[in-house]
């Protein structure tokens, strides 16, 4: 018999991303990864995502706050620039509540418990929350937002007012939508084979949901208690109503885009990508 003629190998450089069965299965095993962490290390990655996403944040209202430009241009800049914080999430390593609302796909498969998801989702978003009320102490010493002629702060005021205006339903409904486009960005990441894939794909989901106005839970825990402090120190403008920068106008914003959050990232997103690639049952 002749030789046997070796099986070709896969290249060593594969330039090619990820296709999206491939994706499910990083996800659920990233899932299991996160489920799992120690206390300790997910409350610390979760500081380190609450405040990546406020320097994003930080960063928009930097193009927020130029008057000269238009309204499209603000919002498309604006969430292009905001995408750093992603950016820092997903490539520097943090755990980031919306992103985490993912994990659903290894709990659907089994892998993890309801528990588990619970646990997970209550130590980030707390350890979110703390991450950005960080940053708005570092940032509001710094006088960043007497920049442009106190025009930053502003800003923020204004960002702030528009954030807890609507009602419920609509902050609801503005949750979902913007979970749906930031779990996009991140199942467009996992495609990606380096970090230049990994950035390029974030970043058009993640402006997307910026430029249309949605609401993201924790970009909001650095606009509304940065706006919260300047009312508090009397640093607004005379003639600015702020009546409803308040503490229930913050818990009235976070509550409803918080669920929303959940159903856009889990619902719309994780299991919808469970239910197109899960793996049938095993055969005998």
């Amino acid at each position: 018999m002749g030789d046997r003629v070796p099986e070709p190998q896969p290249p060593i450089f594969n330039l090619n991303a990820y296709s999206p069965a491939e994706i499910q299965d990083s996800v659920e095993k990233i899932g299991v990864k996160k489920a799992t962490l120690p206390f300790l290390q997910s409350s610390m990655l979760a500081v380190m995502a609450g405040g990546s996403i406020g320097l994003g944040a930080l960063y928009y209202t930097i193009v927020a706050s130029d008057a000269d430009l238009s309204f499209a241009t603000i919002r498309v800049v604006g969430g292009i620039v905001f995408s750093l914080g992603l950016a820092l999430v997903l490539v520097g390593g943090a755990e980031l509540f919306t992103g985490n609302n993912l994990i659903v796909m290894a709990w659907a498969s089994g892998k993890i418990s309801t528990r588990q998801v619970l646990r997970n989702w209550v130590i980030v978003y707390c350890g979110n929350f703390v991450g950005s009320i960080g940053l708005v102490i570092l940032v509001f010493f710094s006088h960043h937002l007497d920049m442009n002629g106190g025009r930053i702060g502003l800003s923020i005021l204004n960002t702030a007012v528009a954030k807890i205006s609507p009602d419920v339903v609509t902050l609801f409904f503005k949750g979902i939508l913007c979970n749906l486009l930031v779990c996009l960005g991140v199942w467009l990441a996992y495609a990606g084979r380096s970090v230049t894939d990994k950035i390029v794909g974030l970043i058009l989901p993640v402006s997307a949901f910026v430029a249309a106005g949605f609401e993201h839970c924790v970009a909001n825990m650095y606009f509304l208690p940065m706006a919260w402090l300047l009312t508090e120190t009397g640093k607004v403008p005379a003639d600015f109503n702020a009546s409803v920068i308040t503490i229930p106008g913050i818990i009235h914003n976070l509550v409803p885009v918080t669920l929303g959050n959940i159903v856009g990232g889990s619902g719309f997103v994780g299991l919808a990508y469970w239910v197109i690639y899960r793996k049938g049952p095993a055969k005998k």
